[in-house]
């Protein structure tokens, strides 16, 4: 077992070495490899502590099984150290351009000035993780001193405070869209103020305990962790287009998600079932956090106009489709591929390598799957 254990950390390791010293300098590469990192530690590091753990009393009895075995709890702060490590450490590698000289990926340059260092991601970076350190520290005190709930309300939104901060610095916009029925009272934009602030802190409250309510089944709270940033990164990857202006926030969001799958991939295999370790509120915390920032950071465009279509020749609707400048990306094409092949999208060539897809909205799919319906219907 443990000659498997070690094959399986060495291979990742060593192929972690080499995206994250590739010759490119590219920073998302480099993500990959330390997610690849971070899974072989994180891997490596969990069982290797159990015995500290039970030795220091952090355990849980595994209720659902006849025996109620005694598991080493809080293991979530191993794989949020791990996480925190990757990145301290990968900081450097988005700002090669201005420490090498060299054009990278993620650069602020204005036409006519000399290029600045960009000040306003590097802080991006640091509050992000500033806010992640404490909700880490508050997770792991809640699982050694067990806080009362009316408490743990206000901790995601304490730790919150430096994106706020940061947020207000680099951007601080705070207007929204209103939905169309209520645009004749409100008007189409409205200034929230203050209130979208605390909104923002609503949300770290919201995605820290939607993780923690769902926790008592074996690699659950891992597994929808999973899930959910995998799904945050295939959405990422497909905005990775020179073309698109939010392709600097996807790159962002990139950069914070796929450490946190790598690591959270090195938990679940000993978090499943039959689980070997619990990983307590601490990495409840730390996954919920994690969505929190790359949602108030991120800055994402909110995609528009993906209702159905209107024929006026045969009054029904059709599904709407999106057209995709070329170049494309090889990891795109296959991700649309992969959803053609399991009938969730179908991919049209037009002119010039040009690619048009069905959107991908419920509404689209069902009228993609039973065809065009009158809206009755």
């Amino acid at each position: 077992m443990s000659l498997t254990i070690s094959f399986l950390t060495l291979i990742p390791s060593s192929v972690a070495g080499l995206l994250i010293f590739n010759t490119n300098h590219d920073p998302l590469i480099t993500a990959v490899g330390f997610s690849l990192l971070g899974f072989a530690t994180t891997w490596h590091l969990i069982p290797a502590l159990k015995e500290s753990f039970l030795a220091a009393k952090l355990i849980g009895h595994d209720i659902n099984k006849p025996k109620k075995p005694i598991i080493p709890e809080s293991m979530g702060v191993v794989c949020a150290t791990v996480y925190l490590v990757c990145l301290f450490l990968f900081i450097p590698f988005p700002f090669m351009e201005w420490l090498t000289g060299t054009g990278g990926i993620l650069s602020r340059k204005e036409v006519f000035h000399i290029p600045t260092f960009p000040h306003n991601k590097l802080g991006e970076f640091l509050s992000a993780l500033l806010s992640l350190q404490s909700m880490i520290f508050l997770g792991f005190a809640d699982d050694v001193f067990d806080i009362r709930w009316r408490y743990k309300l206000f901790l995601p939104t304490i730790a919150s405070i430096p994106l706020l901060m940061v947020y207000y610095v680099n951007f601080g916009e705070t207007h929204i869209v209103v939905p169309i029925p209520l645009r004749f009272f409100l008007g189409k934009i409205i200034d929230l103020g203050f209130v979208y602030y605390i909104y923002m802190g609503m949300v770290a409250v919201f995605c820290t305990n939607s993780i923690n309510i769902l926790a008592g089944v074996n690699g659950i709270e891992a597994g929808q962790s999973l899930v959910i940033a995998s799904s945050i990164a295939i959405n990422d990857w497909l905005f990775l287009n020179d073309a698109d202006p939010a392709v600097e926030a996807h790159l962002f969001s990139l950069f914070l998600i796929l450490p946190f799958i790598g690591v959270t991939m090195g938990l679940l295999f000993h978090n499943w079932y039959p689980s070997k370790v619990f990983v307590g509120d601490t990495y409840c915390y730390f996954a919920g956090m994690i969505f929190a920032v790359v949602g108030i950071l991120g800055h994402f465009n909110c995609p528009r106009h993906r209702m159905p279509k209107f024929n006026q020749s045969t009054n029904k609707l059709e599904y709407s489709s999106v057209r995709l400048e070329a170049p494309h990306r090889y990891i795109n094409l296959f991700i649309l591929k992969l959803f053609a092949y399991f009938g969730l999208a179908e991919i049209k060539i037009v002119e010039n390598g040009i690619i048009e897809v069905n959107n991908f909205t419920l509404i689209n799919l069902l009228l993609l799957k039973i065809g065009p319906m009158h809206e009755r219907n």
